[in-house]
Protein backbone atom coordinates (compact mmCIF):
# COMPACT_ATOMS: atom_id res chain seq x y z
CA UNK A 1 0.00 0.00 0.00
CA UNK A 2 1.03 3.83 -0.54
CA UNK A 3 -0.30 5.88 2.51
CA UNK A 4 -0.68 9.55 1.07
CA UNK A 5 -3.28 10.70 3.88
CA UNK A 6 -0.62 12.22 6.26
CA UNK A 7 -3.51 15.63 6.91
CA UNK A 8 -5.66 12.01 8.82
CA UNK A 9 -2.73 10.75 10.74
CA UNK A 10 1.20 10.51 10.55
CA UNK A 11 3.00 7.15 10.64
CA UNK A 12 4.37 6.68 14.28
CA UNK A 13 7.88 7.80 14.33
CA UNK A 14 10.55 5.65 16.24
CA UNK A 15 11.56 7.17 18.18
CA UNK A 16 8.36 8.09 19.65
CA UNK A 17 7.77 4.08 19.52
CA UNK A 18 10.68 3.54 21.61
CA UNK A 19 10.17 6.31 24.12
CA UNK A 20 6.30 4.80 24.85
CA UNK A 21 7.59 1.38 25.34
CA UNK A 22 9.06 1.82 28.89
CA UNK A 23 5.92 3.29 30.09
CA UNK A 24 3.72 0.92 29.09
CA UNK A 25 4.99 -1.26 32.22
CA UNK A 26 3.98 -4.63 32.49
CA UNK A 27 3.69 -6.59 35.87
CA UNK A 28 7.17 -7.16 36.61
CA UNK A 29 7.82 -3.24 35.34
CA UNK A 30 8.05 -0.77 37.93
CA UNK A 31 6.31 1.75 35.47
CA UNK A 32 2.83 1.52 35.44
CA UNK A 33 2.26 3.45 38.33
CA UNK A 34 -0.39 6.17 38.24
CA UNK A 35 1.60 9.73 37.85
CA UNK A 36 -0.99 11.17 39.89
CA UNK A 37 0.21 8.90 42.69
CA UNK A 38 2.39 9.82 45.69
CA UNK A 39 4.23 6.57 46.01
CA UNK A 40 7.78 6.19 44.32
CA UNK A 41 6.02 4.78 41.12
CA UNK A 42 3.81 7.55 41.14
CA UNK A 43 5.95 10.21 41.51
CA UNK A 44 8.32 8.53 38.85
CA UNK A 45 5.46 8.65 36.52
CA UNK A 46 4.71 12.20 37.77
CA UNK A 47 8.27 13.26 36.92
CA UNK A 48 8.40 11.71 33.44
CA UNK A 49 5.29 13.63 32.14
CA UNK A 50 7.04 16.58 33.60
CA UNK A 51 10.53 16.48 31.52
CA UNK A 52 8.28 15.27 28.70
CA UNK A 53 6.36 18.74 29.14
CA UNK A 54 9.24 21.01 28.55
CA UNK A 55 9.84 18.81 25.03
CA UNK A 56 6.00 19.58 23.89
CA UNK A 57 6.32 23.04 25.29
CA UNK A 58 8.98 23.58 22.54
CA UNK A 59 6.93 23.73 19.76
CA UNK A 60 5.29 26.89 21.62
CA UNK A 61 6.10 30.45 22.37
CA UNK A 62 7.53 31.07 25.57
CA UNK A 63 5.45 32.31 28.32
CA UNK A 64 3.19 29.51 28.16
CA UNK A 65 1.66 26.01 29.49
CA UNK A 66 1.16 23.21 28.27
CA UNK A 67 -2.10 21.41 29.19
CA UNK A 68 -2.60 18.30 28.10
CA UNK A 69 -5.62 16.55 26.32
CA UNK A 70 -6.82 13.67 24.71
CA UNK A 71 -6.09 15.55 21.26
CA UNK A 72 -6.55 19.06 19.83
CA UNK A 73 -10.54 18.40 19.57
CA UNK A 74 -10.56 18.35 23.55
CA UNK A 75 -8.06 20.92 23.19
CA UNK A 76 -10.76 23.50 20.97
CA UNK A 77 -13.23 22.94 22.91
CA UNK A 78 -11.43 24.22 26.39
CA UNK A 79 -10.18 26.63 24.71
CA UNK A 80 -13.19 27.95 22.96
CA UNK A 81 -16.03 27.29 26.17
CA UNK A 82 -12.99 27.84 28.58
CA UNK A 83 -12.93 31.31 27.65
CA UNK A 84 -16.52 31.95 27.58
CA UNK A 85 -17.96 35.08 29.76
CA UNK A 86 -20.28 33.48 32.26
CA UNK A 87 -23.35 36.27 31.48
CA UNK A 88 -24.18 35.19 28.06
CA UNK A 89 -22.53 37.96 25.96
CA UNK A 90 -20.33 35.73 23.85
CA UNK A 91 -19.28 36.27 20.95
CA UNK A 92 -16.46 34.80 18.53
CA UNK A 93 -15.00 34.50 15.75
CA UNK A 94 -13.74 31.96 13.43
CA UNK A 95 -12.89 31.32 9.74
CA UNK A 96 -15.06 29.94 7.40
CA UNK A 97 -12.66 27.12 6.99
CA UNK A 98 -12.30 26.30 10.38
CA UNK A 99 -12.40 22.21 11.17
CA UNK A 100 -15.51 21.00 12.53
CA UNK A 101 -14.02 21.04 16.03
CA UNK A 102 -14.40 25.01 16.13
CA UNK A 103 -17.30 25.15 13.98
CA UNK A 104 -19.35 22.51 15.66
CA UNK A 105 -17.82 23.69 18.92
CA UNK A 106 -19.80 27.30 18.11
CA UNK A 107 -22.66 26.03 16.50
CA UNK A 108 -23.25 24.07 20.49
CA UNK A 109 -23.05 27.52 21.84
CA UNK A 110 -25.47 29.43 19.70
CA UNK A 111 -27.78 29.57 22.75
CA UNK A 112 -25.37 31.73 24.44
CA UNK A 113 -23.02 33.05 21.72
CA UNK A 114 -22.65 34.81 18.42
CA UNK A 115 -20.57 33.41 16.30
CA UNK A 116 -19.02 35.37 12.93
CA UNK A 117 -17.82 33.86 10.09
CA UNK A 118 -14.55 35.41 8.73
CA UNK A 119 -14.36 34.70 4.66
CA UNK A 120 -11.63 33.65 3.10
CA UNK A 121 -10.53 34.62 -0.87
CA UNK A 122 -10.34 32.13 -4.01
CA UNK A 123 -7.14 31.04 -2.32
CA UNK A 124 -8.55 29.43 0.74
CA UNK A 125 -6.51 32.82 2.94
CA UNK A 126 -8.35 35.28 5.20
CA UNK A 127 -7.59 38.79 4.54
CA UNK A 128 -4.86 39.61 6.73
CA UNK A 129 -6.84 42.95 7.54
CA UNK A 130 -9.78 41.62 8.29
CA UNK A 131 -11.85 43.46 10.31
CA UNK A 132 -12.86 41.80 13.99
CA UNK A 133 -15.48 43.65 15.73
CA UNK A 134 -14.84 45.02 19.24
CA UNK A 135 -15.97 42.98 22.22
CA UNK A 136 -15.13 39.29 20.10
CA UNK A 137 -13.87 37.78 23.23
CA UNK A 138 -12.39 34.80 21.44
CA UNK A 139 -11.05 34.85 17.42
CA UNK A 140 -10.37 31.24 16.00
CA UNK A 141 -8.26 30.52 13.02
CA UNK A 142 -6.44 27.76 12.09
CA UNK A 143 -2.58 27.64 10.88
CA UNK A 144 -2.93 25.73 8.21
CA UNK A 145 -5.74 23.76 6.74
CA UNK A 146 -6.08 20.24 6.92
CA UNK A 147 -8.16 20.26 3.78
CA UNK A 148 -6.50 22.71 1.18
CA UNK A 149 -3.08 23.47 3.06
CA UNK A 150 -3.65 26.97 3.01
CA UNK A 151 -1.57 28.94 5.41
CA UNK A 152 -2.94 31.89 7.47
CA UNK A 153 -1.46 35.06 8.55
CA UNK A 154 -2.29 34.03 12.20
CA UNK A 155 0.19 36.62 13.68
CA UNK A 156 -1.66 39.56 11.86
CA UNK A 157 -5.52 38.21 12.82
CA UNK A 158 -4.08 37.70 16.28
CA UNK A 159 -3.22 41.26 16.61
CA UNK A 160 -6.81 42.24 15.08
CA UNK A 161 -8.54 39.86 17.72
CA UNK A 162 -6.34 41.86 20.67
CA UNK A 163 -7.16 45.38 19.30
CA UNK A 164 -11.07 44.08 19.61
CA UNK A 165 -10.21 42.85 23.04
CA UNK A 166 -10.18 39.27 22.63
CA UNK A 167 -7.97 36.07 22.77
CA UNK A 168 -6.42 34.58 19.85
CA UNK A 169 -6.81 30.90 19.45
CA UNK A 170 -4.72 28.63 16.89
CA UNK A 171 -5.70 25.52 15.61
CA UNK A 172 -1.68 24.17 14.76
CA UNK A 173 -2.31 21.02 14.42
CA UNK A 174 -1.76 20.78 11.13
CA UNK A 175 1.39 23.30 11.44
CA UNK A 176 2.64 21.95 14.48
CA UNK A 177 6.42 20.39 14.21
CA UNK A 178 6.95 21.99 10.71
CA UNK A 179 6.13 25.85 10.95
CA UNK A 180 7.23 28.21 13.94
CA UNK A 181 3.90 28.78 15.54
CA UNK A 182 2.13 31.88 16.17
CA UNK A 183 4.39 34.10 18.35
CA UNK A 184 1.43 36.59 19.77
CA UNK A 185 -1.63 33.86 19.94
CA UNK A 186 -2.91 33.25 23.46
CA UNK A 187 -4.53 29.73 22.94
CA UNK A 188 -2.58 27.04 20.45
CA UNK A 189 -3.71 23.57 20.03
CA UNK A 190 -2.23 20.47 18.77
CA UNK A 191 -2.36 16.32 18.76
CA UNK A 192 0.73 14.71 18.69
CA UNK A 193 -0.77 12.19 16.09
CA UNK A 194 -0.49 14.74 13.19
CA UNK A 195 3.58 14.93 14.02
CA UNK A 196 4.40 11.47 13.99
CA UNK A 197 3.50 10.76 17.55
CA UNK A 198 0.64 8.43 19.08
CA UNK A 199 -3.02 8.89 18.76
CA UNK A 200 -5.26 10.09 21.43
CA UNK A 201 -2.71 12.77 23.50
CA UNK A 202 -2.70 16.18 22.13
CA UNK A 203 -1.82 19.72 23.97
CA UNK A 204 -3.55 23.20 24.46
CA UNK A 205 -0.98 25.66 25.31
CA UNK A 206 -2.14 28.53 27.69
CA UNK A 207 -0.24 31.72 27.50
CA UNK A 208 0.45 32.91 31.08
CA UNK A 209 -2.47 35.17 32.00
CA UNK A 210 -5.26 33.80 30.15
CA UNK A 211 -7.60 32.14 32.64
CA UNK A 212 -9.78 29.23 31.57
CA UNK A 213 -12.82 27.67 32.96
CA UNK A 214 -12.56 23.68 33.21
CA UNK A 215 -15.12 21.51 30.97
CA UNK A 216 -14.27 18.39 32.36
CA UNK A 217 -14.10 17.82 36.08
CA UNK A 218 -12.96 14.97 38.58
CA UNK A 219 -9.67 14.96 39.92
CA UNK A 220 -8.25 18.24 39.27
CA UNK A 221 -5.07 16.88 37.04
CA UNK A 222 -3.66 19.63 34.62
CA UNK A 223 -3.85 22.59 36.92
CA UNK A 224 -7.48 22.09 37.67
CA UNK A 225 -8.26 22.58 33.71
CA UNK A 226 -8.28 18.77 32.69
CA UNK A 227 -9.16 15.87 35.27
CA UNK A 228 -8.41 12.55 34.44
CA UNK A 229 -5.28 10.20 34.81
CA UNK A 230 -2.42 10.83 32.11
CA UNK A 231 -1.03 8.44 30.42
CA UNK A 232 2.37 8.45 30.48
CA UNK A 233 3.37 6.28 27.55
CA UNK A 234 0.93 9.00 25.01
CA UNK A 235 3.17 11.78 26.62
CA UNK A 236 6.05 9.92 26.14
CA UNK A 237 5.50 9.37 22.78
CA UNK A 238 4.19 12.58 22.04
CA UNK A 239 6.89 14.35 23.55
CA UNK A 240 9.39 12.32 21.78
CA UNK A 241 8.08 13.31 18.30
CA UNK A 242 7.46 16.80 19.26
CA UNK A 243 11.34 16.61 19.61
CA UNK A 244 12.27 14.97 16.38
CA UNK A 245 9.85 17.27 14.38
CA UNK A 246 11.71 20.39 15.74
CA UNK A 247 15.28 18.79 14.82
CA UNK A 248 14.14 17.31 11.67
CA UNK A 249 12.04 20.88 10.43
CA UNK A 250 14.59 21.74 7.34
CA UNK A 251 14.78 18.48 6.20
CA UNK A 252 11.62 17.53 6.31
CA UNK A 253 10.58 20.75 4.78
CA UNK A 254 13.02 20.10 1.97
CA UNK A 255 12.05 16.58 1.74
CA UNK A 256 8.21 17.33 1.33
CA UNK A 257 9.11 20.81 -1.20
CA UNK A 258 10.71 17.88 -3.49
CA UNK A 259 7.66 15.61 -3.05
CA UNK A 260 5.32 18.42 -3.98
CA UNK A 261 7.20 20.19 -7.00
CA UNK A 262 6.96 15.94 -8.48
CA UNK A 263 3.65 15.58 -7.94
CA UNK A 264 2.85 19.19 -9.40
CA UNK A 265 4.80 17.98 -12.28
CA UNK A 266 2.71 14.23 -12.74
CA UNK A 267 -0.25 16.10 -12.42
CA UNK A 268 -0.18 18.55 -14.76
CA UNK A 269 -3.19 19.66 -16.30
CA UNK A 270 -5.38 18.93 -13.15
CA UNK A 271 -6.91 22.10 -11.12
CA UNK A 272 -5.47 23.01 -7.73
CA UNK A 273 -7.33 23.37 -5.19
CA UNK A 274 -6.13 26.83 -2.82
CA UNK A 275 -2.89 28.99 -2.65
CA UNK A 276 -0.27 27.87 -4.63
CA UNK A 277 2.62 30.19 -2.48
CA UNK A 278 0.45 30.32 0.84
CA UNK A 279 0.37 26.45 1.79
CA UNK A 280 2.10 24.00 3.41
CA UNK A 281 3.23 21.92 0.19
CA UNK A 282 2.68 18.65 2.06
CA UNK A 283 -0.88 19.20 1.13
CA UNK A 284 -1.80 18.71 -2.55
CA UNK A 285 -5.89 18.90 -3.04
CA UNK A 286 -7.03 18.87 -6.62
CA UNK A 287 -9.51 18.35 -9.17
CA UNK A 288 -10.54 17.48 -12.37
CA UNK A 289 -13.90 17.97 -13.82
CA UNK A 290 -16.44 15.45 -13.85
CA UNK A 291 -14.01 12.75 -11.75
CA UNK A 292 -16.24 10.11 -10.00
CA UNK A 293 -14.22 10.59 -6.92
CA UNK A 294 -15.77 7.43 -5.12
CA UNK A 295 -15.10 5.17 -8.14
CA UNK A 296 -11.45 6.08 -8.04
CA UNK A 297 -11.11 5.48 -4.85
CA UNK A 298 -12.82 1.96 -5.12
CA UNK A 299 -10.30 1.48 -8.32
CA UNK A 300 -7.59 2.71 -6.41
CA UNK A 301 -7.27 0.41 -2.97
CA UNK A 302 -3.78 0.63 -2.73
CA UNK A 303 -2.82 4.01 -2.27
CA UNK A 304 -4.52 6.02 1.13
CA UNK A 305 -6.09 9.01 -0.06
CA UNK A 306 -8.64 11.51 0.82
CA UNK A 307 -11.69 13.04 -0.61
CA UNK A 308 -11.69 15.32 1.65
CA UNK A 309 -10.81 15.28 5.73
CA UNK A 310 -10.92 12.41 7.90
CA UNK A 311 -13.29 14.21 10.10
CA UNK A 312 -16.17 15.05 7.26
CA UNK A 313 -15.38 12.40 4.34
CA UNK A 314 -18.23 9.95 5.30
CA UNK A 315 -20.96 12.75 5.35
CA UNK A 316 -21.40 12.93 1.61
CA UNK A 317 -21.63 16.62 2.14
CA UNK A 318 -19.35 18.69 -0.32
CA UNK A 319 -16.28 19.97 1.73
CA UNK A 320 -17.13 23.22 3.46
CA UNK A 321 -14.20 24.08 3.15
CA UNK A 322 -13.85 24.07 -1.22
CA UNK A 323 -17.09 25.54 -0.68
CA UNK A 324 -15.88 28.82 0.67
CA UNK A 325 -13.99 29.17 -1.79
CA UNK A 326 -16.32 29.47 -4.07
CA UNK A 327 -16.25 26.15 -5.63
CA UNK A 328 -19.64 24.30 -7.30
CA UNK A 329 -20.83 21.02 -5.29
CA UNK A 330 -19.40 19.41 -8.21
CA UNK A 331 -15.75 21.26 -8.42
CA UNK A 332 -15.90 19.89 -4.54
CA UNK A 333 -16.91 16.48 -5.49
CA UNK A 334 -14.42 15.65 -8.34
CA UNK A 335 -11.30 16.98 -5.58
CA UNK A 336 -8.88 14.54 -3.99
CA UNK A 337 -6.34 15.73 -1.31
CA UNK A 338 -3.14 13.45 -1.13
CA UNK A 339 -0.24 14.10 1.85
CA UNK A 340 2.86 13.61 1.89
CA UNK A 341 5.36 13.70 4.72
CA UNK A 342 8.51 12.48 6.22
CA UNK A 343 8.19 8.99 4.85
CA UNK A 344 6.55 9.24 2.03
CA UNK A 345 9.64 8.30 -1.33
CA UNK A 346 9.26 10.21 -5.20
CA UNK A 347 8.61 6.11 -6.25
CA UNK A 348 5.65 6.13 -3.98
CA UNK A 349 4.31 9.65 -5.63
CA UNK A 350 5.26 8.24 -9.11
CA UNK A 351 3.29 5.29 -8.42
CA UNK A 352 0.34 6.56 -7.32
CA UNK A 353 0.64 9.24 -10.04
CA UNK A 354 0.30 6.78 -12.16
CA UNK A 355 -2.44 4.30 -11.32
CA UNK A 356 -4.89 7.44 -10.53
CA UNK A 357 -3.94 9.15 -13.96
CA UNK A 358 -4.75 5.46 -15.13
CA UNK A 359 -7.73 5.27 -13.18
CA UNK A 360 -9.29 8.64 -14.78
CA UNK A 361 -8.52 7.36 -17.88
CA UNK A 362 -10.91 5.03 -17.33
CA UNK A 363 -13.28 7.25 -16.61
CA UNK A 364 -13.03 8.70 -20.10
CA UNK A 365 -10.98 11.63 -18.57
Amino acid sequence: MIYLDYQATTPLCPEAREAMIRWLGGPDSDTFGNPHSPHRMGRMAAAAIEAVREKVAALFPPGGTVIFTSGATEAINLAIKGTARGDGTNAIAVSAIEHAAVLDCGHAMRDTTEMLVLPVDAEGVVAADTPIPEGTQLTAVMQVNNEIGTIQPVEQLAEAAHAAGGYFLCDAVQGAGKLAPPRNADLIAVSAHKLYGPKGIGALWVRDGVELQPQMHGGGQEQGLRSGTLSPALIAGFGAAAQVARARMEEDTAHVEGLWHRARELFAGWTLNGSTEHRWHGNLNFRKDGLDVARLMSDCRRIMFSAGSACASGSGRPSHVLRALGLSDAEAKSSIRLGFGRYTSAEDIETAAAMIKTCAREQGL
